[in-house]
C-alpha cells in the first residue's frame, strides 16, 4: 500500500505517513539517489531498514521532492535545500515526515511492553499512578517518549537530557494534543504537540510555541 495517512497540520505543515509493504525492488524503482545515500542503503545489513530507507524518498516525492533536495547537517539534522523544515522518522514498518515553514519534529514508535523498563530514565514515574492498566501506561509513556523525541529533534542540541531538561505537560489521550518545554543551555522555550495511534504505533509532532518566553 502506498501513502498511509496525510495530516493537513496548517496551511504550511503537512505530515506524511507511509506503512511499509512493498519490496525493496518496487521501492527503488524510478527513485533517483544521491550517491551518498546510495553507499548509505548498500551499507544497510537489515532489508526492513533498506525498505524503510525508501518509503521515506516515496514520501518526499508526495512532498514535492526528490532526495537530492535533502541535506543533513554536522548533528545529523535534516534540511531542504529551499530552506523548508523538514524531519523525517521510521519505526518497523512505518515511516513519516513533516514539512514546514517551521523548525519542527516527529517521531513514531512502536507501543511495546520495552518502555516501562526505560521509563524512569525519561520521565518521573510516580506521575502515572492514576492510570488504569498496563495498557495504559504503556500507550501514555508512549506518547510522552514520542514528544520529547520530537522535541529533541527539533531543538538538535547535543546534551539535552529527556528527563532533565525535557518536560511534557499531562494530557488526557482524547485531547490528542499537549504541550512541552524546554530548558537547557540558555533555551526556555514552550513547544505545541500533536499525536495520533493507529495499529499500536504512535506518530508525535511538535512545532514552537506561539507563547514561547526566550529562545
Amino acid at each position: 500500500m502506498p501513502l498511509y495517512k496525510t495530516i493537513t497540520v496548517d496551511e504550511h505543515t503537512k505530515v506524511f505517513i507511509w506503512k511499509v509493504e512493498e519490496s525493496l525492488e518496487w521501492l527503488s524503482k524510478d527513485v533517483e539517489l544521491t550517491d551518498h545515500c546510495r553507499r548509505r542503503v548498500l551499507g544497510m545489513k537489515s532489508e526492513i531498514h533498506q525498505r524503510g530507507f525508501m518509503s521515506i524518498r516515496h514520501l518526499l516525492a508526495e512532498a514535492g521532492y526528490t532526495d537530492h533536495d535533502l541535506y543533513y547537517d554536522d548533528y545529523g539534522k535534516p534540511h531542504l535545500r529551499d530552506d523548508k523544515y523538514i524531519s523525517i522518522t521510521h519505526s518497523f514498518n512505518f515511516t513519516a515526515i513533516i514539512v514546514s515553514n517551521r523548525d519542527v519534529g516527529i517521531d513514531i514508535e512502536k507501543q511495546r511492553n520495552k518502555i516501562l523498563t526505560i521509563a524512569n530514565k525519561f520521565t518521573p514515574l510516580d506521575e502515572y499512578h492514576t492510570l488504569a492498566n498496563e495498557e495504559a501506561l504503556i500507550r501514555k509513556l508512549t506518547i510522552v517518549w514520542g514528544a520529547k523525541e520530537s522535541v529533541y529533534k527539533l531543538i538538535a542540541q547535543p546534551g539535552v537530557g529527556f528527563l532533565q531538561h525535557i518536560n511534557v505537560t499531562d494530557f488526557d489521550f482524547d485531547d490528542l494534543k499537549t504541550t512541552t518545554h524546554v530548558r537547557f543551555n540558555g533555551l526556555d522555550a514552550w513547544f505545541d504537540v500533536a499525536f495520533l495511534e493507529f495499529e499500536n504505533f504512535t506518530c508525535v509532532y511538535a512545532m514552537p510555541s506561539n507563547s514561547n518566553l526566550t529562545a
